[in-house]
């Protein structure tokens, strides 16, 4: 039976804890507010969308989507804003501009200022309406990749809705590390806009996932998780009702056939003027999402695509550096645009010397709210770098801490490429890091 391990964290958005790793995928701090931090904030994504009309974003690793559903919820308020805000403008500019207005009739203006007026404003008019519709019709492509199709299928399930539950939840499992990093991390402080997922944000999210996999409505072992009592809590109510409604529709007839549509009309009632409303949304109009339950090497090997955005989020270099080596850098390499960006939590000196040699500039991310780095940017055009990296940095890449990991056929398992890595380490003449440190410091 396919075991879960979930919790909340501190912003009330589901993390989830690694049994075989003794350690957690998200922080405590909150896991959604841990991808905007590390993914969506250092993307510069207002400047991206006012000067282009679409975008595509590889997702690796994408687990339960916190990145991707926290990029749509980016830019969904992205748009509300900006058609907001013009709105206001167009308006105020009919009032200021109207023949009508008595503040063109008492201030005396002229007949040539009054039509030097109208034409400048025109022109931003036209310049403002051209962004208008592109805003509204930008286009969103997402290639989700993960080798765990549960955890991927429960994306659009997994509450993030801003808030602890009320009432006092119980684990289900026992892991005394959680309630001591919740415990150190309760007074974070969040933008609430970061960390509440509108509804119709998961409606067309699971939408997308059932079209695209269509075996989930008979995936006896996704179903058992989604209907396990010690997960309900975790679970988005509204979105699993939902789920249940695809899975009636596509239910083969059965003697229970007339209960099932009978439940079947009850959730759409229920769930129809809200499923209609995300349907509608500008948002969707042009988002395709695509999931791929692979090897992201191998998945990658036959993607003909680049890409704006990529967002690295695979699991610790140290123990599962498949996705990390100079060969998969190499790979990302290729796919990503000339002015796109490669973001990723790890600042490990050989996961930055492996993008360095794979052809890439790096750079720190600056976490503002926290005063810190926290993690890297890889780019090929080297003036979108704002923090470089500092003597330090560079020097410890040159130790043996910056040795990075191999798989020449992108076909290595974790445990031989740690094995090779060892091995190369030991046999390496470079300076440890320890000393490096401790000359440095002097």
């Amino acid at each position: 039976m396919y075991k879960l391990y979930p919790y909340f964290t501190n912003d009330g958005s589901v993390g989830l804890f690694s049994p075989k790793d003794d350690d957690i995928y998200h922080s405590t701090l909150g896991a959604a507010l841990e991808a905007y931090e590390k993914f969506i904030l250092p993307a510069k994504l207002d400047d991206y969308f006012l000067t282009n009309s679409e975008i595509k974003i590889l997702d690796i690793c994408y687990g339960i989507g916190y990145n991707s559903k926290s990029f749509l919820n980016y830019f969904q308020n992205f748009q509300k804003k900006f058609l907001k805000n013009f709105s206001k403008k167009h308006l105020s500019c009919e009032k200021r501009l109207s023949p009508y207005n008595d503040k063109i009739h008492t201030n005396n203006i002229s007949s040539s200022d009054y039509n030097a007026q109208i034409y400048s404003d025109n022109n931003s008019n036209k310049f403002d309406n051209e962004s208008v519709e592109r805003i509204k019709n930008f286009k969103i492509y997402i290639k989700a990749i993960d080798t765990d199709k549960n955890l991927a299928f429960l994306s659009p399930f997994i509450k993030a809705n801003g808030k602890i539950p009320s009432k006092r939840y119980k684990l289900p499992f026992d892991n005394p590390k959680i309630e001591k990093y919740m415990a150190l991390n309760k007074d974070k402080h969040y933008d609430k806009n970061f960390v509440t997922y509108p509804e119709e944000l998961d409606i067309i999210l699971l939408d997308k996932i059932c079209s695209n996999h269509p075996e989930i409505l008979k995936d006896s072992e996704f179903i058992e998780v989604i209907n396990n009592k010690d997960y309900r809590q975790y679970f988005e109510p509204s979105i699993c009702r939902l789920f249940k409604m695809h899975y009636f529709r596509g239910y083969n007839y059965t003697p229970l056939w007339g209960f099932l549509s009978n439940l079947h009309n009850i959730y759409y009632k229920y769930l129809s003027k809200r499923y209609k409303r995300a349907l509608n949304s500008l948002l969707y109009k042009n988002f395709d999402f695509e999931l791929k339950i692979k090897d992201a090497r191998q998945e990658l090997l036959a993607d003909k695509n680049t890409y704006n955005y990529i967002f690295l989020d695979a699991f610790t270099p140290s123990k599962c550096p498949a996705l990390w080596t100079i060969d998969f850098f190499k790979l990302l390499h290729n796919k990503l645009d000339e002015n796109g960006r490669l973001l990723t939590y790890a600042n490990s000196a050989a996961v930055r010397n492996a993008m360095i040699n794979a052809g890439f500039y790096i750079g720190k991310i600056y976490n503002s709210a926290e005063n810190k780095f926290t993690g890297t940017i890889a780019v090929k055009n080297k003036s979108i770098i704002e923090h470089e990296l500092s003597e330090y940095d560079l020097g410890l890449l040159k130790t043996k801490a910056g040795i990075f990991y191999r798989d020449q056929n992108l076909t290595g398992q974790n445990e031989a490429i740690i094995k090779r890595h060892k091995i190369e380490v030991s046999n390496s003449s470079l300076i440890s890091s320890s000393k490096y440190i401790k000359q440095f410091k002097h």
